[in-house]
C-alpha cells in the first residue's frame, strides 16, 4: 500500500513538475517572441530617429551654406559699391567741383547758356540767372563786365546759398529753371561713368 501511494505521488509530482516546465517553456517562448518583436520595433523607431536626424542635419547643412552664399554675395556687393562710389567720389567729385568754381568754365558755361536760350513759347529773353552764393567775389566781375549786355537781353542775376556750384536759369516769372548745378552734373557723370568702372574693375 505504501509503495502504491508512492508510486502515485511520484507520478503526481512528475505530472506536475511536466507541466510547469511546458507552461514555463511556453512562457518563456512567449517572452522571447515579444522581446524579439520588441527589439526589432525598437530598432525600427532607432532607424527612423537616425535618419530623420540625417535628413534634419542635412537639410540645415543646406540651408546654411544658402544663407552663407547669400551673405558672401551681399558682402561682396557692397564691397563693390563702396569702391566704386570712392572711385566715382574720386574721378568725379572732386575735379568737378574745383572745374565748376573756375571762373572762367563757369562764364564760359553761363554764356553758352545765355546765347542759346530758346525755349518753346517763350516770348522773350526775360530771363534769371542764379549763382551760387560762394562765388560771387570771383563772378562779381564777370557780371559787371556783362551788367550792361545782360540788362539788355533782360536777364536778371541773383546769388543763391542753395546752389553750391555751377548755375541755374530759367525765365524770369520762375515758372521752371534748368539746372547745370554741379549736383546735376555728378549724377550725369556718375550715370555714365558707373557702368563703366563696373565693368572695368569687376567683370
Amino acid at each position: 500500500m505504501e509503495g502504491k501511494l508512492r508510486e502515485i505521488t511520484e507520478r503526481i509530482y512528475a505530472e506536475g513538475v511536466a507541466k510547469a516546465r511546458e507552461e514555463a517553456d511556453q512562457l518563456l517562448s512567449k517572452a522571447e517572441k515579444e522581446a524579439a518583436l520588441m527589439l526589432s520595433e525598437a530598432r525600427r523607431e532607432a532607424r527612423e530617429i537616425l535618419d530623420k536626424a540625417r535628413e534634419q542635419a542635412d537639410q540645415l547643412s543646406e540651408n546654411t551654406q544658402s544663407e552663407l552664399r547669400l551673405s558672401a554675395r551681399q558682402l561682396m556687393s557692397e564691397v563693390q559699391q563702396a569702391i566704386a562710389g570712392m572711385l566715382t567720389t574720386k574721378l568725379v567729385e572732386q575735379p568737378l567741383e574745383a572745374t565748376l568754381h573756375e571762373p572762367g568754365f563757369l562764364q564760359q558755361m553761363i554764356t553758352i547758356a545765355l546765347n542759346n536760350w530758346r525755349p518753346e513759347g517763350h516770348a522773350g529773353p526775360d530771363l534769371q540767372l542764379l549763382l551760387p552764393e560762394s562765388d560771387r567775389a570771383r563772378l562779381s566781375a564777370f557780371i559787371a563786365e556783362r551788367s550792361a549786355a545782360l540788362l539788355q537781353q533782360g536777364v536778371q542775376v541773383h546769388f543763391d546759398e542753395r546752389i553750391r556750384s555751377g548755375f541755374r536759369i530759367g525765365p524770369a516769372d520762375g515758372s521752371y529753371v534748368v539746372s547745370f548745378s554741379g549736383d546735376d552734373f555728378q549724377q550725369l557723370f556718375r550715370a555714365y561713368l558707373r557702368p563703366q568702372l563696373d565693368k572695368l574693375l569687376f567683370s
